[in-house]
C-alpha cells in the first residue's frame, strides 16, 4: 500500500518526488500549511472588500498590468488567463512530468504565499492521486513569469476544461474529473494568476532528469572499471593518497568507488611486475578527475532543484503579518510584487547539468574507441569480433556512440545565455530555463545509451582475458549483464540488445553498484 507524503511548502528531495511520481505514494496537505493558506487568502479577501488595487489580483497581466478590473469580471479574468495563456506547443509531456508538476504546484502553494483558497491545493492533490494528468504541450514556455504556457494547459483540466489523460485514455478534462469524483472549481481572484506563474514545468522535467542523471554518472565508474579491466589497466591513479591532494569531494567519491569495484582481479595480478606500459590513457587515469566532476556539477543542480521544489514563485506573493516596508499595506498583510517566477537558477543549472553528462559521454566513447579500435586495444581483437573481416564485432555501436555523443554536443550548448523579450517588452529577460529542461532531457536519454554500448563492448572485452577473471564486483556486474545480452559470436542485431540494457539501467538494475 502506498505511503502518504505531507504538503507544507517544505523542499522535496529527488527522492520524494520520485516517490510520488512513480505511484508508490500518495499526498495530503499538513493541516499547519492549511492555516497558513486561509491566513493568505483573508489578505487578498480584505483587500478586495477595501477597493484597493493590486497586481494580479485586480489588475490586468503583463504589459496590461495597469488595466483595472472592476469586481464583478474578476472569475472571468482569471478565467480567461488560463484560457488565452494555454499555448502550448508539441507531444505532451509524459505522466510523470505531468505528475511532478501536480505535486510541485501543490506543494508551493502549500506555503501559503499565494493568497488562494484551500479548496485549490486539495483539487490539485486530489487529480494526481485520482491519475488525472492532464495534456500539457512540452514546448511554449520562456521561462519568464514562469512556464506559462504549461502551467495553463494544466489549469484548463483544474476549471474543467482542456484535455487529460485518465486510466490510459485521453478525453476532455471535464470529463476526467467527472470519473475522477472530483469537481471542476470556478476560479477565485488570484487563483488564476497563482496557477500559472511558476517555474514547475521547468522544475519538473528537469528534476526528473537530474534524479536519470544521478544514476547514470555513478554507473559510468561501473562501466569504466569493466573497461579497465578488458584493457588491462592499472587502479593505481585511483590510490586515495593521489585525491587527498586535490580534495574535490565527486573525485574522491568516484575514486574511492572506483577502488572497490577493481578489488580482487586475477585480470591485475596477471600483470601487475611485468608491464612495459607506464601509463594509461587519460580515458581510464583520468576517470576520478572527470567522473568527479560530473558528479560535483550533478550535486549542485540536485541543490538547486530540492530548493526550488519548496519555492513560492509566484507573483504577487501575500505575507501575512509584519512584513517588507515595500508594498501597499493590506489589513494584517502585505502584498508584494517581486520576480520569483524568473526560471534563471533552474536554467544555469540545468544547462550545467546537460554540459557535464556531455563529458562524461564524451570520455565513455574514447572507452569505447579503445576496446574496439586494434590499434590500440591492448591484444584485443579488431572491433572485439571473434572472425574480423567476416563479422564487424562492435564496430557499428561505436559509430552509434559517437552519433549519440554529437547530438548530446549539439544540446550542451546552454539555452540560458538566450533571451528574447516577450509581453510587449515588460518581461524583456527571460531564462529559457525550459528550453534548458527538455534537453537536459534527452542528454540523460542518450548518455543512458552510450553506457550500454560501453559497457556491451567491456563485457566482450572480458571475454578475450578469461580464463582471467575480472574483479569481483565487475564479474558480478557482468554476470548481469548477460542476462540481457549474449557473448557476441557471429554478429547479430544488436539495437535491441542496447536498448533493453539501457531500460534496465533506467529501471535502476543495476543500482547495486553505484557508488
Amino acid at each position: 500500500m502506498a505511503s502518504s507524503l505531507q504538503l507544507s511548502g517544505r523542499p522535496l528531495s529527488i527522492e520524494e518526488i520520485a516517490a510520488v511520481v512513480g505511484g508508490r505514494c500518495t499526498v495530503t496537505i499538513a493541516t499547519e500549511a492549511m492555516t497558513a493558506v486561509r491566513a493568505s487568502r483573508a489578505v487578498v479577501d480584505h483587500l478586495l472588500a477595501s477597493r484597493e488595487t493590486a497586481y494580479g489580483i485586480n489588475t490586468g497581466f503583463g504589459k496590461l498590468s495597469d488595466v483595472h478590473i472592476p469586481p464583478d469580471q474578476l472569475e472571468e479574468l482569471q478565467h480567461n488567463l488560463v484560457r488565452s495563456h494555454a499555448c502550448g506547443i508539441g507531444q505532451p509531456l509524459p505522466e510523470d512530468e505531468v505528475r511532478a508538476m501536480l505535486l510541485l504546484r501543490a506543494n508551493v502553494l502549500a506555503k501559503g504565499l499565494s493568497g488562494v483558497r484551500p479548496l485549490l491545493i486539495e483539487t490539485l492533490a486530489a487529480m494526481m492521486n485520482a491519475g488525472v494528468h492532464p495534456v500539457v504541450p512540452a514546448r511554449g514556455s520562456v521561462g519568464a513569469s514562469g512556464d506559462l504556457a504549461p502551467l495553463a494547459h494544466l489549469a484548463l483540466v483544474v476549471i474543467g476544461e482542456g484535455e487529460a489523460f485518465f486510466r490510459a485514455e485521453r478525453m476532455a478534462g471535464e470529463r476526467a474529473l467527472r470519473l475522477a469524483g472530483i469537481e471542476p472549481l470556478v476560479l477565485q481572484a488570484k487563483e488564476g494568476l497563482a496557477l500559472l506563474n511558476g517555474t514547475q514545468a521547468m522544475t519538473a522535467v528537469g528534476g526528473l532528469a537530474v534524479a536519470r542523471a544521478l544514476r547514470v554518472v555513478e554507473l559510468f565508474d561501473l562501466a569504466g572499471a569493466m573497461s579497465l579491466e578488458a584493457l588491462r589497466g592499472t587502479p593505481t591513479p585511483f590510490d586515495a593518497r593521489i585525491h587527498a591532494a586535490r580534495p574535490h569531494a565527486g573525485q574522491m567519491a568516484a575514486a574511492k568507488h572506483l577502488r572497490a569495484l577493481l578489488e580482487d582481479s586475477e585480470i591485475r595480478e596477471s600483470h601487475r611486475h611485468n608491464d612495459p606500459r607506464v601509463q594509461d590513457a587519460y580515458c581510464l587515469r583520468c576517470m576520478p578527475q572527470v567522473h568527479g566532476a560530473a558528479r560535483g556539477a550533478l550535486a549542485h543542480v540536485r541543490e538547486v532543484i530540492e530548493v526550488e521544489s519548496g519555492a513560492a514563485t509566484d507573483n504577487p506573493l501575500i505575507f501575512v503579518g509584519n512584513g517588507a516596508e515595500d508594498g501597499a499595506k493590506n489589513g494584517d498583510g502585505e502584498i508584494l510584487s517581486g520576480g520569483n517566477f524568473h526560471g534563471a537558477p533552474l536554467a544555469l543549472a540545468l544547462d550545467y547539468a546537460a554540459i557535464a553528462l556531455t563529458d562524461m559521454m564524451s570520455i565513455s566513447e574514447r572507452r569505447i574507441d579503445r576496446l574496439v579500435n586494434p590499434d590500440i586495444n591492448e591484444g584485443l581483437p579488431p572491433f572485439l569480433s571473434r572472425t574480423p573481416g567476416v563479422s564487424s564485432g562492435l564496430m557499428l555501436a561505436h559509430v552509434a556512440s559517437a552519433a549519440l555523443l554529437n547530438e548530446a554536443k549539439v544540446l550542451a550548448h546552454p539555452a540560458s545565455v538566450d533571451s528574447v523579450p516577450t509581453s510587449g517588452g515588460k518581461e524583456d529577460h527571460v531564462s529559457m530555463g525550459m528550453t534548458s529542461a527538455l534537453k537536459l532531457r534527452q542528454v540523460v536519454e542518450n548518455a543512458g545509451h552510450v553506457l550500454a554500448i560501453e559497457m556491451m563492448a567491456a563485457a566482450q572485452g572480458l571475454e578475450y582475458r578469461l580464463p582471467l577473471r575480472p574483479a569481483k564486483e565487475v564479474g558480478l556486474a557482468v554476470g548481469l549483464l548477460r542476462e540481457q545480452v549474449a557473448p557476441l559470436g557471429e554478429d547479430r542485431v544488436l539495437s535491441p540488445e542496447i536498448e533493453g540494457l539501457a531500460a534496465k539501467i533506467r529501471a535502476g538494475g543495476f543500482d547495486r553498484w553505484r557508488g
